[in-house]
């Protein structure tokens, strides 16, 4: 059998961190090769598997290592992906809440390495952005859209970019712009809902690992597309997936739905 490839796992010790380490173990074509923390993080030094010791630098994590998976705030996540895109290293991200400046850099640095990002690496969730773009177009302007997401009370980013990515596969069913058309809140007199709206709204509470709904609300009926996460374990599956997936691929800006096959 041919070596393992070594992961840097981004966030390491994270809630996310901690389940990517575990689904890297089930897979005997992977190896913990780097955990990377924030500096001065209280457990910095401390071994994992492997003999793996938590570190706090980005270009000393990548050094050696085949892929990296990113789980980290917006400030760690650019700062592991600069030293990826110096090693060479490909990444997975997952980091939700990037400024428009912050995207535009990822976009940057995938130009020197291939980077799957996604907003949620559920396989499930995927093919539910698949359907959310399907029935939009099929179903058309008579039916409005409305999304409600609910996260655990710790999450410090809203809405969700799972939710938002929901958002955008409708408004491209309708070959709109999701910017044109969202509706992140609403209060007081609002007047009509606008034509072609497409609502987002956002519940926060508990230890709730994410649940998305979708409706298509026309006259007299209603259609909807709804995903629950009962744990954390099939996101970070799906980023293994997509590691092994990403390996050896040209430069450039992946989504998991290229990594399932369910676009080009």
């Amino acid at each position: 059998m041919s070596e393992p490839a070594h992961v840097a796992v981004v966030g390491a010790l994270g809630r996310m961190g901690e389940r990517v380490r575990a689904a890297v173990a089930e897979r005997e074509e992977l190896a913990l090769g780097a955990a990377l923390e924030a500096p001065g993080h209280a457990q910095e030094g401390t071994e994992l598997e492997g003999g793996v010791a938590v570190t706090s630098d980005p270009a000393a994590a990548m050094a050696g290592c085949d892929v990296a998976i990113v789980f980290a705030n917006p400030a760690g996540t650019l700062a592991a992906l600069r030293a990826a895109a110096d090693a060479g290293t490909p990444c997975v991200i997952g980091t939700t809440g990037l400024s428009e400046a912050q995207r535009e850099e990822v976009e940057s640095l995938s130009g020197k390495i291939a980077v799957v990002q996604a907003a949620n690496f559920s396989v499930a969730v995927n093919v539910l952005f698949h359907l959310a773009r399907d029935a939009a177009a099929l179903l058309g302007a008579d039916f409005d859209a409305e999304i409600v997401e609910i996260h655990h009370a710790a999450k410090v980013d809203a809405p969700s970019g799972t939710a938002l990515r929901i958002g955008e596969a409708v408004a491209e069913g309708r070959g709109r712009s999701l910017s044109d058309h969202q509706v992140l809140a609403r209060e007081g007199l609002t007047g009509p809902r606008p034509d072609e709206a497409i609502g987002i709204q956002t519940l926060r509470g508990g230890d709730n690992p994410g649940e998305h709904t979708l409706y298509f609300v026309g006259q007299g009926e209603r259609l909807e597309l709804v995903h629950r996460s009962a744990t954390r374990d099939h996101f970070a599956r799906g980023a293994v997936r997509a590691a092994l997936w990403v390996l050896g691929r040209p430069p450039g800006r992946y989504d998991m739905e290229q990594v399932l096959g369910l676009s080009g």
